[in-house]
């Protein structure tokens, strides 16, 4: 016998201007539910959260909650209201029947204090607390939205496992792929104000969402051919009795009713980054760089070299130094001790998490352009800010929208198109996937791994490091950071390679083993035996070569495979004329792809004569 829903809403609408919000949305939560909540920015996510919470009002529909259930809502910017001290707060989301041990339990798991002042908490801090309130009463249902926004790596995984293990039923809204995989069994899309519902967890939501897309442009396609075919009818078709012709007429206006009132899928942002000049072959050089604040050493004895095209990701806690020690990379902030070499050519753009760069009270245009007018240049061109921030889904109407009146989702791209625009061959990300839909994380993911340039980015999004990067920094302890090569995934698995390693017993080194049981003189001590004889082990590539050698092949295919499209497009001889600038288009990203490709074909090259060196 299936069990009622614990939650229900029936038939909810809202309306915020002149497009519906949400349009007869229905929605259950039963009891052990774990649902990923998916929709684009903007598409009413958060709003539906705040309505099954009773902290909106929708204009028609009912929200029913069974007798006796408890539920919290986490909200994406906590209220801390006059509360003096984080237990205190912490403690205010008890019922009386729960146990306050929870309330101890959850704030120091989460790395806090219960005499923490919450107007002295930082970002990540205040995200704990929040989610400490919310958890603490283990409630019959849980709505998060944004739960790992400013939450680094170990608290995310931290809180994957709470969620595992307690009985609440959960309504999740998320960017972070991983942890929606990992903690949901149902997706509830939220598209053009109605939903949809898979009940499989997030890792078969998007195969099946384009499938659904693919099945209404089918059906969109199958309207508009009967359309021109009623319409050839009535013009032309033998008339017989009036009556049938009204009828048909009348279904032909309802045909043509029901295209009006089609919403299609919101298009993709159009995502470029701004090119200049090529930098040199070595971007950025530590040689033993340390740096310590108040007692307490961030970065210890690091020494990396970074070259031209790899894009290479800082992971850690919040607090280990990752800010510091980017910044002391770029040039930002001296170290210590250690010296710093940048390399030649360098233009850097940089993308703050804190956005800092974005004021409150300036208009969306002028937060673009800095006050310069309504033209950016891109790539040397100038383009109208209008035509410019719609390649990033700003819509006419908001260019003038002060940017204090848009949503997280909105401030995030409104900032990559800014940070974008700059020419530069060194992207430097701090925390980019902040509170972007998955949709436009697509889009910077192909953007970033396109890059001919240089990219360090900060992220604590585990599947946006995999999809990205070819190296990973990461601290280990008392300010020692190492490097690996590969994603966050790589990271791991090299952590683990090396975890078991330590802990085999030590074998006999080959001098040893030779040695052994021999006499001091037969050995050679007595200076006629070779110093190197049985010594030197053959040469071995590092792990970052073998790494490079093996993705090679593929990022050369891929570049082949990208210069033939463009070419074929560019083989249509009415191209030129009609589209002067796709053509343009085409030509300078095969010039691109052409660079990339002699600069990957070499360092293949490269590699291979010396694996056969270190082999032969």
């Amino acid at each position: 016998m299936a069990l009622p829903p614990l939650l229900r809403l029936d038939g909810v609408a809202l309306t915020f201007g002149g497009t519906p919000l949400l349009s007869g949305v229905e929605l259950n939560v039963l009891p052990g539910d774990r649902i990923a909540l998916v929709g684009r920015n903007g598409s009413g996510k958060s709003t539906l959260l705040k309505i099954a919470a009773r902290q909106v009002e929708p204009d028609r529909g009912e929200v029913f909650l069974k007798p006796g259930t408890t539920l919290r809502y986490l909200a994406q910017e906590p209220d801390f209201g006059d509360f003096q001290t984080v237990g205190e707060y912490v403690a205010d989301g008890l019922g009386p029947a729960d146990d306050p041990y929870r309330v101890t339990f959850l704030i120091e798991s989460l790395g806090l204090t219960e005499t923490m002042s919450p107007a002295h908490l930082s970002g990540g801090e205040a995200r704990r607390a929040a989610l400490a309130k919310t958890l603490a009463p283990e409630p019959d249902i849980i709505l998060l939205d944004e739960p790992t926004n400013h939450l680094d790596l170990p608290t995310i995984e931290w809180l994957e496992g709470e969620i595992r293990q307690i009985k609440s039923a959960l309504v999740v809204i998320s960017h972070d792929r991983r942890f929606l995989q990992t903690v949901t069994k149902a997706t509830v899309w939220l598209d053009r104000g109605g939903v949809k519902r898979i009940d499989e967890g997030f890792g078969a939501f998007e195969a099946w969402r384009d499938k659904v897309l693919e099945e209404e442009e089918r059906d969109l396609q199958k309207l508009d051919r009967k359309i021109v075919r009623e319409e050839h009818w009535l013009r032309y078709g033998v008339t017989a009795r009036r009556t049938r012709n009204m009828r048909r007429l009348g279904e032909l206006h309802a045909m043509r009713q029901q295209r009006r009132d089609t919403r299609r899928a919101v298009g993709q942002a159009v995502m470029q980054a701004g090119e200049t000049r090529e930098s040199g072959k070595l971007v950025i050089e530590a040689e033993g760089i340390s740096k310590a604040y108040d007692g307490r050493t961030l970065v210890r004895d690091f020494s990396t070299r970074i070259a031209r095209g790899d894009r290479i990701g800082l992971v850690g806690p919040n607090g280990a130094g990752k800010t510091t020690l980017l910044k002391m990379l770029i040039g930002e902030l001296k170290p210590d001790s250690g010296k710093i070499r940048l390399g030649t050519n360098l233009d850097l753009a940089f993308l703050d998490q804190k956005r800092a760069s974005l004021k409150d009270d300036v208009g969306v245009a002028e937060a673009l352009t800095d006050g310069r007018g309504d033209q950016v240049m891109v790539n040397g061109e100038p383009r109208h800010v209008a035509g410019y921030l719609k390649d990033f889904l700003f819509s006419p109407e908001q260019i003038r929208t002060p940017v204090g009146q848009l949503s997280g989702g909105e401030r995030a791209r409104l900032l990559l198109a800014k940070t974008l625009a700059t020419p530069a061959n060194l992207l430097v990300l701090d925390e980019p996937t902040n509170d972007l839909d998955m949709e436009t994380l697509d889009l910077l993911e192909e953007l970033i791994a396109g890059y001919p340039g240089t990219v360090l980015l900060v992220s604590h999004d585990r599947d946006f490091l995999d999809r990205t990067v070819t190296g990973v920094i990461s601290p280990q302890e008392d300010g020692v950071w190492l490097e690996y090569a590969g994603g966050y995934s790589d990271m791991l698995a090299q952590k683990r390679d090396a975890a078991a390693a330590a802990k085999k017993p030590a074998k006999p080194t080959a001098p040893a083993r030779q040695n052994a049981g021999k006499t001091p003189a037969a050995s050679g001590s007595g200076g006629g035996g070779s110093p190197a004889a049985g010594s030197t082990s053959a040469a071995k590539l590092s792990y970052k070569q073998k790494f490079a050698l093996e993705t090679l092949p593929k990022t050369i295919a891929e570049l082949e495979a990208a210069i033939a499209r463009a070419e074929t497009e560019m083989a249509d001889p009415q191209l030129f004329s009609k589209k002067p600038e796709r053509f343009q288009q085409l030509a300078k990203t095969v010039e691109d792809k052409r660079a990339a490709l002699a600069r990957a074909e070499d360092e293949w090259l490269e590699l291979e004569m010396l694996k056969a060196e270190m082999e032969g």
